[in-house]
């Protein structure tokens, strides 16, 4: 075969579309990845304006809310079973002199304390004391009840969507937590 152009224009290309509009010679992916870009920027404001809006509307309900977000990700982790601070910082994907840093702040307001770790007595476990379990348990029901309100406050079919949604962000958020993984990226 010549390495010469072929004098037929549509050669290696392919059809235009029936709107008039170009077609990359990969059948839309730019296209498709420009949607796909243009949903993820849809989602992150989306999530972006609604954790600022639950975080705003609860102080309202419940003043104690100056607890950063990250403490609290740490005592709903800390919730199921008392941890390294290496093992909570992988959970959170943190380094662990952030988690060090954090659970010091914790530590002095007494919501966890250090406990032997019979597997190894050079190290502890951080656990949840009864304050942490009760700042948690008043966490969780303050953000329920000014969630289960503003939902109540959506037009009936708004607030089937959004139930309706649910499963599909949870997936959303499996995939999101196992990206980049170690072991994915092998």
């Amino acid at each position: 075969m010549s390495s010469q152009p072929t004098s037929d224009p549509s050669a290696g290309h392919s059809p235009a579309p029936a709107d008039g509009g170009s077609v990359p010679e990969d059948g839309g992916s730019v296209l498709e990845e420009a949607a796909a870009v243009a949903r993820a920027q849809r989602l992150t404001d989306v999530i972006t304006r609604l954790r600022r809006a639950l975080r705003s509307s609860i102080r309202t309900d419940y003043p104690w809310e100056s607890l950063p977000m990250a403490q609290v990700e740490l005592l709903q982790t800390l919730a199921a079973a008392p941890l390294r601070v290496g093992e909570l910082a992988a959970r959170q994907r943190l380094a662990p002199n952030t988690v060090s840093g954090l659970i010091g702040k914790l530590l002095e307001a007494g919501f966890v304390d250090r406990q032997p770790d019979p597997g190894d007595r050079r190290t502890a476990r951080i656990a949840l004391t009864e304050a942490g379990h009760q700042q948690l348990r008043d966490w969780q029901h303050a953000h329920e009840r000014r969630l289960a309100s503003a939902l109540e406050s959506l037009p009936p079919a708004d607030r089937e969507a959004v139930m309706h949604a649910l499963p599909a962000l949870e997936l959303l958020a499996k995939a999101l937590s196992g990206a980049g993984s170690p072991s994915e990226d092998r």
